[in-house]
């Protein structure tokens, strides 16, 4: 049944810490980072003896991240009344690894000299939602726990926590991040959403990942994809690798779609696999190949659904300098009269495939839109405001075969896309911000290369919303502040891929950094060279990132390289731009 979940019960090492005395409060410790996914042991263990409370609290927290076999490394630290009961809900919180356990105290502190309250206090970092996505806050943490002394004198918790709650650590120690593929509302590109499925046992890893594509898009993106796979879909027994070595996909109610939705089908299950299996995926529909011809699928066999989302190798990349477009590649201006200084350019997009430009333009003090051909005359749109952020291409194609669709901020409040009529012209429509603007204005926007998501700057911080489209409407839906209170003072966002941004902010501590579309985490690139304030970025899949600082432009392709100068920044008050 489509929506079951495969989720086996696993199990995982305990974490345990002795203690000489019994503290009055353990101080915090920063638990060392792990790559996603790594378990030292996969046995369960009994706690130490003779711990004290503040100990268990911890250890109990710490071991909530590993659900192997119904959390039994967690209820190890329980009662055997409180272990039997325990029915943790679908949300389980993660907060940061320095995190405080105390003894309560107050006025409502148990009598009996047995029992004691253990605060644990910490900061959220986020939620791992039912739908296995992470939903990223921050806010402050505090759970109170009942430790009793049981007759055999060790200290066990009497009341769990409804939700589990684990350190950042744990969590990424005992999850695999997949991004779980699903097509774009109107095309066939693909659309990553990443989601996080136990590691443990990696035998079962390939299912859990089948369940979460037969469950659906994650709620954030809940009308901005579209899965090809019916609502009847599932598996007929269970995923299993097969004596010859092929992991089985054993498919049932899919028998009827056409051969091309068969081909997306089988697209959305390989891609979706080849972060946790690099055998070869056998699929099969009720016994017979999914695929007439094609049962067993290499994840090179997978033709390139991607390839609208990334502008091409021919496409170097523009920027706006005085008031002119010129080259990336070569600094030299580009034909027409964007190139020529005929219109005051503030910035600019170039549409993906490179055929066309959308211009923001100085005129009688205001900003106003213009869109045209490259190279060619920019027809002026019935658009102006005291402000326009850079505009943003939304990838497809009209009849023609030109992109029709693109999208600005006007004053930081209406967010509007401008739609090619069928007499050639343009006109605007207002996009529902309304979730968004109840944050603040929006001072920069960047529509994802496959039309699913937009990245914005909205009172300095890092947010992403899903584009949800209907017949009557598009609405920013469900939008997410990234890194919150860690991330601020941005300015500028693009797409370094389908699932990941670099911003830049004018905090000096991290002028450039990298961000995955759900928060998760952030890296901050090296800053040798750059002299803030870094005011724009650009990024593009297999492109070198370039920023504008007050010196220019830079380039670097990773975190850890320093920023090299770029060959034709032509000064200060540059502005680059990939396609997109």
């Amino acid at each position: 049944m489509r929506g079951a979940r495969l989720f086996a019960a696993l199990a995982g090492a305990v974490l345990v810490a002795g203690c000489a005395a019994v503290p009055e409060e353990s101080q915090p410790v920063a638990v060392q980072q792990q790559e996603l996914g790594q378990i030292s042991n996969p046995d369960v263990q009994q706690p130490a003896r003779d711990l004290d409370p503040l100990t268990v609290a911890r250890d109990f927290v710490r071991a909530s991240a590993q659900p192997i076999s119904n959390n039994a490394a967690a209820r190890t630290y329980l009662d055997d009344t409180a272990a039997k009961a325990w029915q943790p809900g679908k949300v389980e919180n993660v907060i940061d690894d320095q995190f405080n356990t105390v003894y309560g105290s107050g006025g409502d502190l148990p009598a009996n000299p047995n029992e004691v309250v253990v605060v644990v206090r910490g900061t959220n970092l986020g939620t791992l939602n039912a739908d296995s996505s992470f939903l990223p806050s921050r806010n402050p943490y505090e759970l109170r726990l009942l430790v009793r002394k049981q007759a055999d004198g060790q200290w066990r918790i009497n009341n769990p926590p409804a939700n589990i709650v684990m350190p950042y650590s744990d969590f990424t120690a005992n999850y695999v991040r997949v991004p779980v593929y699903f097509f774009a509302q109107d095309s066939n590109t693909t659309v990553p959403d990443l989601r996080y499925v136990a590691g443990k046992p990696q035998t079962g890893l390939p299912a859990r990942v089948v369940s979460l594509l037969l469950s659906g898009p994650s709620d954030q993106l809940v009308g901005a994809v579209r899965s090809p796979l019916p609502d009847g879909a599932g598996i007929e027994g269970n995923v299993t690798t097969t004596p010859d070595g092929a992991l089985q996909v054993p498919l049932t109610g899919v028998g009827d779609q056409t051969p091309e939705v068969k081909k997306l089908i089988a697209a959305q299950i390989v891609l979706s696999l080849q972060a946790v299996t690099t055998n070869r995926v056998r699929l099969l529909s009720d016994g017979a190949p999914l695929v007439d011809g094609h049962e067993d699928w290499l994840f090179t066999d997978v033709p390139s659904y991607s390839s609208q989302a990334s502008p091409g190798a021919d496409l170097p990349g523009l920027m706006a300098v005085n008031g002119r477009i010129r080259s990336l590649a070569d600094g030299a201006a580009i034909p027409g009269p964007a190139g020529q200084g005929v219109y005051q350019v503030v910035s600019a997009a170039q549409s993906i495939d490179g055929r066309q430009l959308a211009i923001v333009e100085n005129a009688n003090g205001r900003q106003q839109l213009r869109i045209g051909s490259y190279g060619g005359a920019a027809q002026q749109v019935n658009l102006f405001g005291g402000t326009l952020t850079r505009p943003t291409w939304r990838p497809t194609a009209t009849a023609d075969g030109t992109a029709g669709e693109v999208w600005t901020v006007v004053d930081g409040q209406a967010v509007v896309r401008v739609l090619r009529t069928s007499d050639g012209g343009w006109t605007g429509q207002a996009v529902n911000a309304e979730e968004v603007l109840a944050v603040g204005p929006i001072s920069a926007l960047r529509l994802s290369r496959d039309g699913a998501r937009a990245a914005m700057v909205v009172n300095g911080q890092l947010l992403v919303a899903s584009v949800v489209r209907t017949q009557d409407s598009v609405t920013l839906r469900g939008p997410r502040i990234l890194q919150m209170g860690s991330l601020t003072g941005v300015v500028d966002v693009d797409w370094l891929s389908q699932d990941s941004l670099v911003a830049v902010t004018s905090m000096p501590s991290q002028p450039v950094v990298k961000v995955p579309i759900d928060g998760l985490r952030m890296d901050t690139f090296n800053s040798s060279n750059l002299t803030p304030p870094v005011y724009a970025i650009t990024a593009a899949p297999g492109r070198p990132i370039v920023v504008a600082d007050v010196g220019g432009l830079w380039t670097a392709s990773d975190v850890g390289e320093v920023w090299r100068p770029h060959p034709y920044s032509l000064g200060s008050h540059v502005t680059p731009f990939y396609p997109g």
